[in-house]
């Protein structure tokens, strides 16, 4: 294979937009067609690009020239969508979370096997090149055994509104924002995480028009002793300089790793905007992220982050909530 014919389907994150604009820059890769059920949010751009449109993604999948799909849309969609793109032997980029139950993931997973196709879930981060070093670093033993975790991903209420929809969403801040630096420590440990001891509210709501968690601290232990801390709550309000960040501290027997995932900026402060502001000027993390996903695909190699990876994350999340509930640690079952 010497070119990529990628399918996206919906638009409902954000993301599904960078990930267009991406996708557009490689000349190893036709963007063949959009489907997404709203059409105010995409028929337009679709025809700005001279992109096929769909409304029902079933006509996409259908298409025999399309050989992968980018599925963005509402969490709750994401085991539907994988599934029929695995049966219509599509391989799969997932955006995050991969899905809302350890049993619907283990079954995208299985699937996606069985019908030959490849699963990648969605974590730029491990693209960024301090995260890159970071795990050059450990696997070259420069601060010993790791020891513990403490790490963030804070950030500001994504948008748009079915975020805070449990039931579009499966959950709020804890579930969006513990996946990304969750995937890091699995990546960085290679251990499974045993047990999950969480907390979760609501607390930046200014209007306490929502009622899904905004805030949330995540403690976990892995299998090999190892343990952590994450706080991934929506706690940046519209003031901060940008929408958020993600950051990781690796402590070791002989040293400490900090991680500033998003520090490739300048600090601007305009009389425009009133505020200082962040100007990114590195990493693209993800066009790394897509560039990635298409080489694999190409080069017919496994995709570096697959669906076992966005199940191992996720679990540690869906676990965090079933801590909240029974307001003691819970003990996640072995994958």
């Amino acid at each position: 294979m010497s070119r990529l014919n990628v399918g996206m389907i919906s638009f409902a994150h954000a993301h599904a937009y960078d990930y267009l604009d991406c996708l557009q820059q490689m000349p190893e890769v036709t963007v063949g067609g959009i489907a997404d059920s709203a059409a105010e949010r995409t028929a337009a751009l679709a025809e700005r690009h001279a992109i096929p449109w769909y409304s029902d993604y079933r006509e996409l999948l259908a298409d025999a020239s399309i050989d992968a799909v980018i599925i963005c849309s509402e969490n709750v969609h994401h085991a539907e969508l994988t599934l029929a793109s695995a049966e219509a032997g599509k391989h799969i980029l997932c955006e995050k979370p991969l899905g809302l139950s350890v049993e619907e993931m283990k079954r995208m997973i299985s699937v996606c096997a069985d019908k030959g196709v490849q699963l990648m879930t969605a974590f730029p981060c491990r693209f960024l090149t301090p995260v890159v070093r970071a795990k050059e670093a450990l696997d070259r033993g420069e601060i010993g055994e790791i020891v513990a975790f403490k790490g963030t991903n804070r950030g500001s209420f994504p948008g748009p509104a079915w975020f805070a929809e449990p039931a579009l969403s499966g959950g709020g801040a804890v579930l969006d924002h513990t996946v990304h630096v969750m995937d890091l420590m699995n990546w960085f440990t290679g251990a499974p995480v045993e047990q999950v001891y969480a907390y979760a509210g609501t607390r930046f709501d200014p209007e306490r028009k929502r009622t899904i968690d905004d805030s949330g601290m995540v403690h976990v232990t892995f299998a090999n002793g190892v343990f952590g801390v994450l706080d991934p709550s929506w706690s940046r309000n519209p003031g901060f300089p940008t929408w958020g960040d993600v950051t990781l501290q690796i402590i070791g027997t002989e040293g400490v790793i900090s991680i500033d995932a998003f520090n490739q900026k300048n600090n601007v402060y305009g009389r425009t905007s009133g505020k200082g502001s962040w100007s990114f000027w590195g990493d693209d993390m993800n066009a790394l992220m897509l560039k990635a996903f298409v080489q694999a695909l190409l080069e017919g190699t496994p995709v570096p982050v697959n669906g076992l990876d966005g199940l191992k994350s996720a679990e540690v999340a869906l676990g965090a909530y079933r801590s909240v509930e029974a307001g003691q640690p819970f003990r996640l079952q072995p994958i």
